[in-house]
């Protein structure tokens, strides 16, 4: 019986095997691998276009300088080329200071601005130390990419040509000074006459109740023994009562030159002709004024 059963079961696996549904299957499997070989290519069509960056995997653009990401990048390159040559061309002898060629240098406010790049005050007048040790090196043996890397910090002013107009005098005798201090500004007329002095179309008593005050107005014309000599009309204008007088000093002081350049050392001596730049300290956050604290309260 088993082996009857195995015998059947052959035969009716041939008996599918030749029926039309697998002749047809066999039929496309052999259609199908046929036509797998390659087709004729026309010799006459345009080859491809050629794909970007053959052979690259990635590709990102890079920064030119490797101070693109940092707050300056501008400046940290020209810093870093001045430490470059400066460790490169210390050994070179350097002149004295009389020989070394005059040179107005950017202030940082004009380098700001020329850069574009919010430069530290710091880190710039370092900078402007070893541009100025560059610079004294002697101009015959100064090499070329020194020169070039200083041009960035030259100013295109003439040094020779920055000269302070002389004062002088004007068709009836007058000479014109002005004078600042803190807030205060002052212009003064002085012509030869009497000793008379007018300060805002007053007397000068009337104008400061304070001797000190009176005698700062006119120290320009005691310190140099001419209080009768001059008349003096002066205009002042803001500020207190003593800024005007240390103002109207100045003026005077000015217009006196005009006259006699001759008086310049007693007056310079006498301080007279020295602008005082000092102004009132402004307050600070958390101050109660310019440096007090608050009192501390421990509790």
């Amino acid at each position: 019986m088993p082996s009857l059963r195995h015998g059947l079961q052959q035969t009716l696996c041939l008996r599918q095997l030749l029926k039309p549904q697998w002749q047809r299957l066999g039929s496309q499997f052999v259609t199908k691998r046929m036509s797998t070989s390659q087709p004729e290519v026309d010799k006459n069509l345009t080859p491809p276009p050629e794909k970007p960056f053959h052979g690259i995997k990635t590709a990102r653009p890079l920064p030119v300088s490797p101070s693109y990401f940092s707050r300056e990048p501008g400046f940290n390159d020209a810093y870093i080329k001045l430490s470059t040559l400066l460790q490169r061309y210390q050994h070179l002898p350097t002149a004295p200071p009389e020989l070394v060629p005059r040179q107005v240098w950017k202030t940082l406010t004009i380098y700001r601005q020329t850069s574009g790049e919010p430069v530290k005050a710091l880190p710039y007048s370092q900078a402007l130390a070893m541009v100025k040790r560059l610079h004294s090196i002697f101009p015959s043996m100064m090499p070329g990419e020194v020169k070039k890397a200083l041009q960035e910090f030259k100013r295109d002013i003439d040094p020779f040509r920055n000269m302070e107009k002389p004062a002088s005098l004007d068709k009836f005798g007058r000479a014109l000074g002005v004078g600042r201090r803190k807030t205060s500004s002052a212009r003064a007329w002085v012509v030869e006459g009497t000793g008379e002095v007018l300060v805002n179309g007053k007397p000068l008593n009337n104008m400061f109740g304070r001797i000190h005050d009176r005698e700062s107005a006119i120290w320009a014309l005691r310190s140099t023994g001419r209080t009768d000599k001059y008349n003096v009309w002066a205009l002042v204008e803001g500020g207190g009562v003593t800024g005007q007088a240390e103002a109207l000093t100045l003026a005077v002081a000015k217009a006196i030159l005009a006259h006699e350049p001759a008086l310049r050392p007693i007056l310079r001596k006498a301080g007279c002709i020295t602008r005082d730049a000092r102004t009132v300290e402004r307050k600070k956050h958390g101050h109660v004024k310019a440096r007090k604290m608050p009192a501390w309260v421990k509790r």
